[in-house]
């Protein structure tokens, strides 16, 4: 029975003794997971800022642009988009054509 009890007491040390490493191993991946997380969530903060900046700057722009669609009263758009218009004045002649 001692020869029992002795395997089940080295059984029972080796089983604790590994449980115990495996905590922490797991210990130890938490706190590099939980570093990374904060890492991860201090640039975020860094971008809010700047996207914020962004964001402003878009704004500012997208009013400008709707402030000059209003006062020409024809949509513009960018050259080489397919939504630029030339627009022709009166009384000029359009290219290729000459007076006379």
């Amino acid at each position: 029975m001692d020869e029992e009890a002795s395997f089940f007491e080295r059984e029972r040390e080796r089983l604790t003794s590994e449980i115990a490493s495996g905590f922490e191993e797991l210990m130890s991946s938490s706190n590099n997971l939980n570093r990374k997380l904060e890492e991860v969530l201090g640039m975020s903060r860094e971008y809010e800022t700047i996207a914020a900046l962004w964001q402003s700057f878009h704004e500012l722009m997208r009013g400008r642009r709707d402030e000059a669609d209003e006062s020409t009263g024809e949509p513009q758009g960018m050259p080489g988009t397919g939504g630029h218009v030339v627009s022709v004045k009166q009384g000029s002649t359009a290219p290729g054509q000459h007076d006379g």
